[in-house]
């Protein structure tokens, strides 16, 4: 087999539905753990209000949350290098989350 044909047979096609693609936002994100799999719950906090809603969650396993976990690292650094360091330091009144 030809490494052109190799290389053909490997693509994967990704549809995603219209909802999807609108996406969510979130400010809060929580993270769990088992042995096994990792969850990873989306949340949306709203100013002031006592009370938030999950947007999405996530449930994987260790291996590919390690891949998800690298390919952070790589594009925060690039994102880094193009418009400067990201100040995490909560603003006044914003709750630290860890």
């Amino acid at each position: 087999m030809s490494d052109k044909t190799q290389a053909d047979t490997s693509k994967l096609h990704i549809q995603i539905d219209d909802d999807v693609a609108n996406g969510v936002y979130s400010n809060l994100a929580m993270v769990n753990h088992t042995e096994t799999e990792f969850t990873f719950d989306f949340i949306y906090v709203q100013p002031q209000q006592p009370r938030a809603k999950v947007r999405a969650r996530i449930i994987t396993n260790a291996k590919h949350t390690k891949r998800i976990l690298i390919a952070l690292t790589e594009n925060i650094a690039r994102y880094e290098q193009r418009f400067g360091v990201i100040d995490v330091t909560p603003s006044p009144g914003e709750p630290e989350y860890h």
